[in-house]
């Protein structure tokens, strides 16, 4: 039999998930030309797995009876049929099971086809009894353990449930840009007429919003591709490695250094970072973090105003890196939580110039 266009992009999708591609992105390329409700179920399958991968893959064994690795591919039809059967609603129980088993096939995984077909005819909606938090939460214990450690188990659990939910579409100046995200910018106090350095700028949602106060914005970004696809926000781009000294020879009266990070402010946005991450990670990018921001201060004017921000719950990337400046200079600092505060989880912290440095 045939499958869905939905399904099959879906399953695609998932396996380049699995290969370390990711599922925005990804959706993003293969969406294009699809009919809306085809593009919309591929969505809500890929992130939905994604989100509650733990309660899936305990599921698997569940109603298989079996413990025991499974080929990816054989993984992912059973976790995209399960998640149809039990997660989602108005989906007819024979196009789950069908098309999945017809996945299997298709992936050259024919040996597999009846343990698929058999596990999701036994699937249900009956409650089940999690073995443990991180399998009810589908999050890792380790992630839970250093919330629960920083923020307290209550707020922890929080997290991790806002993380399971699909997040709220939010939008500014006709751009998707989460509440979170829009809070930081205001906490560089703009005027019209300052110079301001995006130093880390793709995809280019804070610089649009910069120059609504009518600033002089430079963006700069690494990657040469996401620079590029600002070029309808500001003519004015620059792609460069931010850990190595500014090549400006004027300094800037706003500098806005949104770090890459972790991303555990994101995850109901971006789920597989709960299954990739992990606790080493955190150092490696500590050492960029510092770097940029160690830069930035350098290339800031006598007067101005520097925003390092991350969309990290980790103390890591967020007060370890402040911490590396001056406490007299570091005069204002904001944090936001998922399931405590709207949108995504956001750091920010505001330093002012300290010259010469």
């Amino acid at each position: 039999m045939a499958v869905s266009p939905a399904r099959e992009v879906a399953f695609d999708v998932l396996r380049k998930v699995e290969a370390g591609g990711y599922a925005s992105d990804l959706l993003l390329s293969r969406s294009m030309g699809m009919d809306s409700r085809d593009a919309g179920l591929a969505s809500a399958i890929v992130f939905g797995v994604l989100r509650y991968q733990a309660q899936l893959d305990y599921l698997i064994e569940h109603y298989s009876r079996r413990k025991g690795r499974l080929d990816p591919e054989v993984r992912i039809a059973l976790q995209m049929g399960i998640y149809q059967l039990r997660y989602l609603e108005r989906i007819p129980r024979h196009a789950a099971v069908a098309e999945s088993v017809e996945s299997v096939k298709r992936a050259r995984k024919h040996s597999a086809a009846g343990l698929v077909n058999a596990v999701l005819r036994k699937v249900n909606r009956d409650p089940v009894a999690w073995p443990n938090r991180e399998v009810e939460l589908s999050c890792p214990e380790w992630m839970l353990a250093r919330w629960e450690r920083n923020f307290g188990a209550e707020a922890a659990t929080a997290i991790a449930r806002a993380a399971l939910a699909e997040p709220v579409e939010y939008t500014r100046g006709g751009r998707i840009q989460d509440i979170g995200s829009q809070s930081i910018v205001p906490l560089m106090r703009l005027e019209p007429g300052q110079s301001f350095l995006d130093l880390c700028a793709a995809p280019g949602n804070k610089t649009a919003q910069a120059l609504e106060s009518g600033v002089r914005a430079i963006a700069c970004d690494f990657h040469h591709r996401r620079i590029a696809q600002m070029k309808s926000i500001t003519p004015n781009l620059v792609v460069l490695d931010g850990t190595r000294p500014l090549p400006f020879a004027r300094p800037f009266d706003r500098i806005l250094v949104d770090a890459p990070c972790s991303g555990t402010g994101t995850l109901g946005r971006n789920p597989e970072i709960k299954w990739r991450l992990t606790p080493g990670d955190l150092a490696d990018l500590q050492g960029r973090q510092m770097a940029l921001l160690a830069n930035a201060r350098a290339a800031l004017s006598a007067g101005g105003l520097l925003v390092y921000s991350t969309c990290s719950l980790e103390p890591e990337e967020n007060e370890a890196v402040v911490e590396s400046v001056p406490r007299p200079l570091v005069i204002e600092s904001m944090r936001r939580i998922p399931g405590r505060d709207a949108g995504d989880g956001f750091m920010a912290a505001v330093i002012k110039a300290s010259w010469p440095l």
